[in-house]
């Protein structure tokens, strides 16, 4: 498993990298002190994953990530930031990546938060999930506020095994459907919500008080 770690900060970058070396014995670890350097190696070595912080020297916030899901397609991406207030994780989400830890999370939740991505679900901070209005503007796309959002008994089944981070398959398997039904589910979900992704889809959901704590 090759996995990225970007920060420009030395003792930060230092400390997430031996924390994901702990992931597994044949985790090979690149590190990146700037956006450019994190841009040169992604396209060098066909990386698993990228732990990436939001501010360092070229990121730029929200465009770098922007950038780099565009340039990278299928790199796994997680942010990992000092900058953790609700408005700044619920953007970062928004722009499509796997997850947000901040900086002030403990070793153990960094491993977790990994390893839940790793296994195909999204980390949401759970102090972000368990605030519904976060005093900031929606994500939804123009035309679709969600307000009038109405999900079936199943489709709420799914939208609770999407917050837990639980990959299609895994649902499938918990709830007793076919992948093919979940998806099918998933995307009447985003469709509902005017939500553009996963994520997406249990902000929101949390906003309008479809799942409650």
């Amino acid at each position: 498993m090759k996995i990225l770690v970007a920060d420009d900060h030395p003792l930060v970058r230092d400390a997430l990298a031996r924390t994901v070396a702990a992931l597994d014995a044949v985790v090979q670890v690149f590190e990146a002190a700037d956006f450019e350097a994190l841009r040169g190696l992604a396209g060098q070595h066909d990386l698993d994953f990228a732990l990436v912080d939001l501010n360092m020297p070229g990121m730029h916030g929200l465009g770098g990530l922007r950038t780099l899901r565009t340039e990278f397609p299928t790199l796994v991406l997680v942010v990992a930031s000092a900058q953790d207030d609700a408005a700044t994780i619920r953007s970062v989400l928004a722009t499509g990546v796997s997850g947000f830890i901040p900086k002030t999370e403990s070793r153990d939740v960094v491993l977790q938060a990994i390893r839940l991505v790793l296994a195909g679900g999204v980390y949401v901070p759970p102090r972000v999930l368990l605030d519904p209005g976060g005093g900031t503007a929606s994500t939804a796309p123009a035309g679709s506020n969600g307000a009038d959002a109405t999900l079936t008994p199943r489709q709420l089944d799914v939208l609770g095994c999407l917050l837990q981070g639980r990959p299609n398959k895994l649902i499938a398997r918990d709830l007793g459907l076919t992948e093919g039904t979940v998806k099918i589910h998933i995307a009447a979900i985003l469709r509902s919500l005017g939500a553009s992704n996963r994520t997406e889809a249990v902000v929101r959901a949390r906003e309008l008080g479809l799942l409650q704590a």
